[in-house]
Order: C-alpha cells, then structure tokens, then sequence
C-alpha cells in the first residue's frame, strides 16, 4: 500500500480493493446528512444516509487492525432529531460489529442550535468500531494529564445483591490520568491549525484529529482518512510522525490536502 499521499476518489470502491488489516487506525468525517451539498448535490436524509454510510463503516473496519473512529451528527428539523448516529450505531451492532462506547466531540455550541425551546449542541457523537477484542496497539493515556487530586479513602461500592463492598485501598495515583472520553476542542477561526482548514465546508480541528491518532495509531503506523477533506488527519498524522492516506472524492479537495502538507513541511524544515 502506497502511503503519504492523496488519492481522488470514492473511498467505498478504493477501501474493497484493500486487503484485510491494511492501515493501522480509520479517522474521518463523514457528510452529515445534507447539511452541506458539498458541491455535488449531496442529500442523503435519515434512514437513507444510515444505508449509505453502514458499506463504508464494514468495509473500513475489514481493512483497519486498530479502531475506526467517524465522527458523526444528525439534523435537527420541525423540532424532531433525525437520531442518524445512533441509528448507525444500532445497524452496524446488527450487521455484527464490536462499538466502543463513543466518545462525545465536545465543541462551542452553535449559535442558533437547540431553536427556541431546546439545548444548544455542543458535542458530537463519534462513533468507534472494531473488529473485536482488545485493540492490537492503543495508549489510552497519551493525550492524559496528570491527576488533579489526590487519592481519597478507600474505594467501596455495590454488589450485584446490593451489598456494599470495601476497597482494599491499594489503588495509586497514576501518573498521567486517562483524559476520559470527553474530549473538548475549540474549534472556529484560529482554532483548527491552519488557516487552509476553512477552504473545506466543515473542517474539524486537529486538536481532535491528534486525540485519536496519539491515542490509538502507533509511531510509524498507517492512518486513513476516508473524507480527508481540508486534510486536518493527514497533515497531524505526518506531524505526529505516523504515515497517513486521504482519500476525497472531490479533485479540489485532494489539491487543497496537498497544499496543507506543503504548508505543514515548509514549516518544518
């Protein structure tokens, strides 16, 4: 598999043609329903975009050793939530597929979002998928702290009669803490690690791109980016010093993830 560059192209048809186990760790962000045409019509609503996105998922946890992590949200209209996150997590649970429990992009809230009766939104789903088991690879304490506070009394808790069981008061204080599954990013202008982000419609923020590749690629490792986009994985992955794929469907895209490398290497040297 050749790595370090961008290819044009439909990531479902490019991702069948790779073997099982390829790449390391799958991150990305999928279209969110029609949020955003994309240039290209894009207006896959409810069941229909489920549909559409449950091949992709399969087919890139057939191709990953380590976890697939897409991050996911659904549309909000006449006061009804079209609920696609967790309508693709329940299909792709029946199609057989190990989910971790996912973790909340926490963001700014949007203005405007929850209208006038509901919540501001200020997280996003993602949704985390394996192939089963213990992950091959993770350090699940490398975008950690360390604890804030230190270690109380003895832990205790309830049984499955309802029995309160004592601790043995052997737990230490890590080191660096596990930063839990709430993951908080500023995102907007000056935020998101190049200014070439904001050529793309809905760029995350490579805060959140490095979360997962520190987290769960290994050093020299392989990352996929199906719906590379503005190329925030990519240009963190090279910068994390893991090897990285993107992959777009739109030319202009692919043109503008190679100028985010250039920038990203111009920098550097």
């Amino acid at each position: 598999m050749e790595v370090n560059r961008f290819i044009t192209t439909d990531c479902l048809p490019w991702m069948r043609d790779q073997e099982e186990n390829s790449v390391d760790l799958t991150v990305g962000s999928p279209p969110y329903e029609d949020a955003r045409l994309y240039g290209m019509g894009f207006k896959l609503l409810g069941q229909e975009w489920v549909d559409w996105m449950v091949p992709i998922v399969l087919e890139a946890v057939r191709i990953t050793r380590g976890p697939v992590m897409f991050v996911v949200e659904g549309r909000t209209r006449k006061f009804r939530w079209s609920a696609t996150p967790a309508l693709l997590m329940a299909d792709l649970h029946r199609a057989g597929v190990h989910l971790r429990k996912p973790p909340a992009f926490c963001r700014n809230g949007i203005p405007g979002s929850g209208g006038p009766d509901w919540l501001r939104n200020d997280y996003e789903f993602i949704v985390c998928c394996t192939s089963g088991g213990k992950l091959p690879w993770s350090d699940n304490t490398a975008m950690g702290r360390p604890p804030k506070y230190e270690t109380g009394g003895r832990c205790s808790n309830r049984t499955a009669d309802g029995r309160r069981a004592k601790g043995n008061g052997g737990y230490a204080k890590p080191r660096i803490s596990n930063p839990g599954n709430v993951i908080h990013c500023k995102v907007g202008g000056g935020n998101m690690g190049s200014q070439l982000a904001h050529e793309n419609e809905a760029p995350f923020p490579e805060t959140l791109a490095e979360f997962f590749i520190q987290s769960f690629c290994p050093p020299g490792g392989i990352v996929l980016d199906p719906f590379s986009g503005s190329a925030t994985t990519p240009a963190v992955a090279e910068r994390c010093g893991r090897q990285w794929i993107g992959l777009d469907i739109r030319q202009s895209q692919t043109d503008l993830g190679q100028m985010r490398i250039t920038e990203l290497t111009t920098e550097e040297s």
